[in-house]
Order: C-alpha cells, then structure tokens, then sequence
C-alpha cells in the first residue's frame, strides 16, 4: 500500500489549500475501512482533522469548526481535502491515512493509542504552513 500527499504550501492567514491523496494498493469500501487526514506540529502529537467513516460520512474535529471539506474521487480512490480560511494554527505536516479492514472504532480518533490502533497505513505527510 502506498499513500501519495500533494497540495500541501505556504498560504497567508484567510487562504486555501487544496490536498490530495492518491492511494495504490488500497480501496475505500464502504462498510469495509475508513480514509482520513491528520496533521502534526512540530513539537505536538499527531491529530485527526477528517476522516472517512465506514457509512462513507464525513467527520471532522472540532477544531475545522465549517472549514475543511474532505471528499473522494470513487473513480480512481483520490482522497481529498479542501482547506479554507486556514490561520497559523494549522501549520503542520498533513498525512493521509487508510485504516485496516474491518475494524470497529471511530474513525477519527482522539488519541495516539485510537490512531494507532485504527490506521495502519501512511503516507509521508505534505507540509501546510499559514503565516499571519
């Protein structure tokens, strides 16, 4: 399985950014897995900021509060993640993920331990970086 992250940039306060992440080796199936995007900063641990639920429904952490819109493309499995009125505060390595099959937790985890366990499958990562 191999991740590929493109899209990532330096923006200003207020700007857009576009993701993609184009997987090989890998499917989203529905019911079946979960596809998301986390991010780390230097110095922090890594976070979920979208996912792909098994339903195929969106969830988001509370931090995009209406900004970021993750979507794929079922015709080549392209993940994507649309950012917008980005601020400082997302500066960060962006990764995108692809869960094992079958498993039964939220797709978003919360914690290192949840990422882990549910995600097993990374690409390697494409730096955001929001200045002010």
């Amino acid at each position: 399985v191999q991740l590929v992250e493109s899209g990532g940039g330096s923006v200003q306060s207020g700007g857009s950014l576009k993701l993609s992440c184009r997987p090989s080796g890998y499917t989203y199936i529905r019911g079946k897995n979960c596809m998301g995007w986390f991010r780390q900063a230097p110095g922090k641990e890594r976070e979920g900021v979208a996912a792909i639920e098994r339903d195929g429904k969106p969830v988001y952490a509370d931090f995009v509060k209406g900004r970021f819109t993750i979507s794929r493309d079922s015709a080549d499995n392209t993940l994507y993640l649309q950012m917008s009125n980005l601020n400082p505060e997302g500066t960060a390595m962006y990764y995108c993920a692809a869960s094992k099959d079958y498993g039964v937790g939220f797709c978003l985890p919360r914690s290192r331990e949840g990422i882990s366990y549910e995600y097993n499958h990374w690409g390697r990562g494409t730096q955001v970086t929001v200045s002010s």
